[in-house]
C-alpha cells in the first residue's frame, strides 16, 4: 500500500521553498514551482530509502 505525505509550497522572494509535513529534515528550494517538486520527491525516496 502506497503511503501519502503532504507537501507543503511557499514562495520566499524568488525563491520557492517546498517541504514534507510528516517528516521532518526533508526539504528544498528551487527557482520554480517545478523545480521544488521535483527537488522534493528526489529528496523523500532518499531518506525513504528508495530511487
Amino acid at each position: 500500500m502506497a503511503k501519502q505525505f503532504t507537501a507543503i509550497y511557499k514562495k520566499s522572494g524568488k525563491w520557492y521553498l517546498g517541504w514534507v509535513e510528516e517528516i521532518p529534515g526533508v526539504n528544498t528550494q528551487g527557482k520554480t514551482l517545478q523545480e521544488v517538486k521535483e527537488n522534493l520527491k528526489e529528496a523523500l525516496l532518499l531518506i525513504l530509502g528508495r530511487s
